[in-house]
């Protein structure tokens, strides 16, 4: 999974796409914690990390849900920040 997802790079992606990366960061997760209870974890950030990930996700997820933002305003709202000249 890439590393320093912010939520405006997940508020453009689409629902499908959400919904595989939260499954990619779920596994990771608990492949991280895994390794932490054999030992064998070299990065402890990482969990911290990966786990935030998951939260931004649920949140780009429910704002959708509760029609705070919609793909389509995202879109837009993406499309206008680079005619500023």
């Amino acid at each position: 999974m890439a590393k320093g997802l912010t939520a405006e790079e997940l508020r453009a992606e689409p629902q499908d796409e959400l919904v595989k990366k939260l499954k990619e960061a779920k596994e990771e997760l608990f492949n991280l914690r895994f390794q932490a209870a054999t030992g064998q974890l070299e990065s402890h950030g990482r969990l911290r990390t990966v786990k935030r990930e998951i939260a931004r996700i649920y949140t780009v997820m429910r704002e959708r849900e509760l029609g705070i933002v919609t793909v389509a305003e995202e879109t837009e709202s993406a499309e206008g920040k680079g005619d500023d000249d």
